[in-house]
Order: C-alpha cells, then structure tokens, then sequence
C-alpha cells in the first residue's frame, strides 16, 4: 500500500469510527485529515482535499476547535488561518471524554433528578423512582469514573490498564 492510499484509508476509517463516538461523517474526516497532515492546512486545503464545501470545511473545522481537538495557526505574511490537530492522543481522549461528559451524562443526570419528583403515593411510583434511581446511580459512578480519567495523567491510565490485563 503506498502512502497516499494509506492515509486515504485511515481517513475514511476514522470519519466512520466517528458517526459511532457522536459526531458526523465529515468532522471525523476532517480531524483525521488533521492528524496525519505534515503541516498545517488552511480551510481551502481541506476542503480541496476532502471534496467537500466550504461551509462544511469551515463549520467542521470551528466544531472542532470548539471541541479542543483542532488549534488555528498563522504564518507569517499570510492572511489565511491554517489548522493543526492535537496529536497527543491521551489529550484528544481526555477533551472527547469532557464534551461528550458536558453534552450527553450531565443533561442525563440532571432529567434523572428531575423525573424523580412526583406527587402522591402508589405502587407505581415507588417502582418508577426506585428504577430511576438505579439508572441515576450508575450514571454518577460512570461520571465519577470519567472524572477521574480526565484527571489522570496517561501513564497512571496505562498502569491501570496493565494491571486489569
């Protein structure tokens, strides 16, 4: 497999790999497009590259800014941003982990606590609360969990890692 084949390989991997972790197609593209790049690129490049529009290019590439995965950088005498991806991987897990944290387990919990206050008295009830409850509890240790792995440094990670194999 040559190079090129190679990289166009992962990169259509990875925008599949990324419709399974919550974002689209194309800003899973774009990210791995990033990772592999040797120098930065600016948004035409990209969008060059990809075969996709400029508002996607663009949009994409501010989502991922948003999510810390994607830095801009300027060149000197250049009026064009350009774009490098986070290549540390522990960093790119840790910024995943707190996103989706803030977007998906934190509304969860906060519907959980919520559903949980209801009036009056009855069999049902007590079931309906006593299986929210249940849900709400593993998903604070989950977000506990999370806590602690966004707040691990990669190397305790791998020791734990090692120890569970």
């Amino acid at each position: 497999m040559q190079l090129q084949e190679a990289k166009e390989k992962f990169i259509e991997a990875w925008g599949g790999f990324g419709s399974n972790w919550g974002i689209n197609r194309s800003m899973a593209q774009v990210h791995a497009l990033l990772l592999v790049a040797e120098d930065p690129l600016s948004a035409d490049d990209v969008m060059a590259e990809l075969q996709i529009s400029r508002g996607s290019s663009n949009m994409n590439l501010r989502a991922l800014i948003d999510w810390g995965l994607v830095y801009k950088r300027l060149k000197a005498g250049e009026r064009r941003e350009y774009f490098v991806a986070e290549k540390d991987m522990w960093k790119v897990v840790r910024q995943i982990i707190i996103h989706r944290k803030k977007k998906e387990l934190e509304p969860a919990l906060k519907v959980l606590e919520d559903v949980q206050d209801i009036e009056g008295e009855s069999k049902e009830k007590e079931e309906f609360v006593a299986m929210i409850q249940s849900i709400e509890l593993f998903s604070k240790k989950a977000d506990g969990l999370l806590e602690r792995l966004v707040d691990a440094d990669s190397e305790w990670l791998m020791s734990v890692l090692l120890k569970m194999i």
